[in-house]
């Protein structure tokens, strides 16, 4: 995904939101250090194609399962990565995402829901995006440069998080990963077409799950 700078509307109090940015290298590094590497599913993949499953364990599996996949984000040079982008039917994702404002946005989002915005507040921005289980590929892709995403942290609490422009798309596009949806989806035929032509000449960078 790129980055483009757009007007982004008025927030609420920061109190509101979540801390994703104090410690976010710290943060990163601990995870990223005790997971494993695994490699990423690929467009076709069936499990990137259907809703996931509600996470209702927050032990140590879960745990695991987060450290692997901050492992694996940084490995594929990712700014976000759903758990079925590693072939876990599960409703969690990752981030390491920077805001237009070049802050590092650091977390985990479990059973992610977008907060539907008003009008006032959907300001869509075109800019290109990419996804790891499509490599190699980018098309411009509209969305709302301002979001809200309510979930549950690691511990199951509740968390809210906001995002603006590059940040904003990440939130959503990860979103959308655990209901079945990629990017491409979003696009016509003609632009599908042409992101799937992409990915076909392009070698990826990092280890992927061939679609047998």
């Amino acid at each position: 995904m790129s980055q483009q700078h757009t007007d982004h509307p008025p927030t609420a109090p920061e109190e509101l939101f979540h801390d994703d940015v104090t410690d976010a290298e710290a943060r990163e590094l601990a995870h990223r250090e005790r997971g494993t590497v695994r490699p990423i599913t690929v467009v076709g993949n069936p499990v990137l194609h259907r809703e996931c499953r509600d996470v209702t364990d927050f032990g140590d599996e879960l745990l695991a399962l987060v450290d692997d996949m901050f492992a694996s984000q940084r490995a594929a040079e990712g700014v976000g990565l759903a758990a079925n982008q590693v072939g876990v039917d599960l409703k969690v994702f990752v981030y390491d995402c920077p805001d237009d404002n070049d802050v590092r946005h650091v977390g985990v989002v479990c059973n992610p829901v977008i907060e539907d915005l008003p009008a006032d507040k959907r300001h869509l921005d075109d800019s290109n995006e990419g996804c790891l289980s499509v490599p190699g590929a980018y098309m411009e892709t509209p969305r709302p440069d301002y979001a809200v995403v309510r979930g549950q942290d690691l511990h199951g609490e509740p968390i809210v998080v906001q995002g603006s422009g590059y940040f904003a798309r990440c939130l959503q596009h990860e979103t959308d990963h655990l209901y079945g949806r990629l990017y491409i989806d979003r696009l016509s035929k003609r632009d599908r077409k042409d992101v799937l032509r992409q990915m076909a000449e392009a070698t990826p960078k990092f280890a992927t799950v061939p679609n047998d």
